[in-house]
């Protein structure tokens, strides 16, 4: 009998689910930042969604993450924003009021929303 190539022959099914795992946090301006000013919102000032003090600001999940700011209801571009995790006097959300256009009035609704996925896989070998 000749030589042969002896192998496994294995077939194997992957489920990949990517999971969102949102966290929000709450503000209510107490003053006006005017345009051209800066918006420093510290962790301690943030509630979240059960109306508790907020303790800690989540890292991000490095290339799994994202946050998004919302004013007045309103999202806004990510360049306006340094997003900083961590707890109090660590962790903050920076606002830059763009020079030349309107402030954020005493009063406004500030909304972080930190959303970092939570990938699983599961797979399955046929033998």
């Amino acid at each position: 009998m000749a030589l042969q190539l002896m192998k496994l022959l294995v077939t194997a099914t992957t489920t990949v689910e990517t999971v969102p795992s949102p966290q929000k946090f709450f503000y209510v301006t107490t003053g006006e930042t005017a345009a051209g000013a800066t918006l420093t919102i510290d962790t301690a000032d943030f509630f979240d969604d059960t109306g508790a003090a907020a303790t800690d600001l989540p890292a991000l999940a490095t290339n799994n993450s994202m946050y998004n700011v919302y004013i007045n209801g309103v999202l806004q571009m990510q360049g306006i924003s340094t997003y900083t995790p961590g707890a109090t006097t660590v962790g903050s959300l920076v606002i830059n009021v763009p020079a030349g256009g309107e402030p954020i009035l005493a009063g406004s609704p500030i909304v972080l929303e930190v959303i970092n996925y939570v990938p699983t896989s599961t797979t399955t070998v046929n033998t």
